[in-house]
């Protein structure tokens, strides 16, 4: 079990140095690859904590970047309600059909993002409601796994943000559900034995800050992203088999 955890620790670094970059991805990736070890119910109550550490002095850092108007009118309230939702639904999925859940939602997405990054597609001018929709599906998905983050990036695509202010819009948004998530899992009782590995591992979110900022600044981000989506298409696959 150790070297479970040890292992663990290595997808944590990789996941939330990612999320420094691009402002979201840490839990799918860490959930993802860690799912192929340990139940996804006993990673999510150590991930997600993480997750709010980290965004939370992102959110800060980046504070004035950040989207309000399209925060508060457009995605929070869906996120909201659809995480609500989420999390209502989870006690009445097994483990093998949430493990398929995943690992397709993680292979739509990662193969999504290559197509479109192959093509150098334009990403379409969405309306209103459409994208409303789809941010309460990815509230949904947050609520499932705590990984809204593929669906929500839909939601958002042809808006109009740069690169830092949609990571500064991102990671606020985390910042938030998790938060929720985080009271939730005390509430259920499952966070308290989980506080020994969610410190353990804090450490490693001031090596993922520290690396995400600097890449973020001088790194090809889509050569990054290209390496993280054909590494998420492989465990999305074995996420489908290992759920059979």
């Amino acid at each position: 079990m150790d070297i479970i955890w040890l292992t663990l620790a290595g997808f944590i670094l990789l996941a939330y140095t990612l999320e420094a970059i691009t402002g979201f991805g840490s839990i799918v990736i860490a959930l993802s690859l860690g799912a192929l070890l340990l139940p996804i119910d006993q990673l999510l109550p150590v991930l997600v904590p993480l997750n709010i550490c980290m965004t939370g002095y992102l959110v800060w850092r980046h504070r004035q970047m950040i989207d309000r108007p399209l925060l508060l009118s457009m995605i929070l309230p869906g996120m909201v309600v659809g995480t609500l939702i989420g999390y209502a639904l989870l006690p009445w999925l097994n483990a093998a059909l949430a493990k398929r859940l995943f690992g397709a939602l993680v292979l739509w997405f990662a193969a999504r993002e290559l197509w479109r990054l192959r093509h150098a597609a334009v990403q379409p001018v969405r309306p209103l409601w459409l994208s409303r929709l789809l941010s309460l599906c990815a509230g949904i998905s947050h609520g499932l796994f705590a990984s809204g983050g593929p669906l929500l990036v839909l939601a958002l695509a042809g808006t109009q943000l740069d690169k830092a202010r949609l990571r500064a819009t991102l990671v606020t948004v985390w910042f938030s559900l998790n938060s929720l998530l985080t009271v939730a899992f005390l509430l259920d009782g499952r966070l308290l034995p989980a506080l020994p590995q969610v410190l353990s591992y804090a450490p490693l979110l001031l090596i993922g800050v520290w690396l995400g900022e600097r890449l973020h600044r001088r790194f090809n981000e889509q050569h990054f992203r290209i390496a993280i989506y054909l590494l998420l298409l492989v465990t999305g696959g074995l996420l489908l088999v290992a759920g059979h």
